[in-house]
């Protein structure tokens, strides 16, 4: 197999200004990448879903089907076709994970309910699991929408609500539906950037706040693992 040399830099595609590459942006720095963001909408993607290297496609409060109200996705997803097809280290959360599974050809629709809150995961119990390091930890879920799950992907884990968390192709793509990338000390902005969706489902605010501070360093430190497997498996660390 041959050993290509990335440049040791992290690209990642926002969609929202406040979801970020959060506690992950911490990890990566530790292992020596540089991160560079790209906003969807505003930038031109093309030089981050033609990168070499691994690029990180981050949440977002709309739908992946939302074309005629935001056209930019309809690039985004062309782009992200063409950069799973040529097997490029990809990792989407969220609205990533969805647009992953739009690129792959598989459906994704609104869900029969909200899904908000800190809960775990189901792992599946496959060999060399990368999720391993989540298990018995709560993970931050906050969507609507699900996706089936593509063809030739492996399911990786469920939850109560939803059974399709988290998938990967091969070595080089990793989905996950649930947020393994909050930081506790950003979460704040999420309750107030999100309050009318908040609101709208009656979720307690407070307790949010308290899960937070219960569950994410524990999260902090299981996405370590997480990351730095995936890294590796992507020849992108040694």
């Amino acid at each position: 197999m041959t050993h290509h040399t990335f440049s040791k830099t992290i690209y990642a595609i926002q969609h929202l200004a406040f979801e970020d590459l959060g506690s992950l942006e911490d990890i990566f720095y530790q292992l020596g990448f540089r991160i560079r963001y790209f906003e969807a909408g505003v930038d031109d993607l093309t030089p981050a879903l033609n990168y070499e290297g691994l690029t990180v496609i981050l949440g977002g409060p709309i739908g992946v089907y939302e074309e005629e109200d935001y056209p930019f996705l309809t690039d985004e997803i062309r782009l992200l076709q063409q950069r799973l097809a040529s097997k490029k280290p990809t990792l989407g959360i969220c609205l990533g994970a969805q647009l992953i599974a739009r690129a792959l050809d598989a459906k994704v629709y609104a869900g029969h309910q909200k899904e908000i809150g800190w809960g775990e995961l189901e792992i599946k119990p496959i060999e060399h699991n990368i999720l391993e390091p989540l298990e018995g930890v709560s993970v931050l879920h906050w969507h609507g929408d699900t996706f089936d799950l593509p063809q030739h992907a492996t399911l990786l884990a469920s939850s109560p609500l939803y059974p399709h968390q988290a998938f990967s192709i091969d070595q080089h793509v990793l989905a996950l539906q649930f947020h393994i990338e909050v930081a506790e000390d950003m979460f704040e902005r999420w309750l107030i950037g999100h309050t009318c969706e908040l609101r709208q489902g009656k979720f307690s605010i407070p307790q949010l706040r308290e899960e937070n501070s219960l569950h994410a360093q524990h999260l902090e430190q299981a996405a370590y693992h997480v990351i730095k497997q995936f890294l590796k498996q992507n020849q992108l660390l040694s």
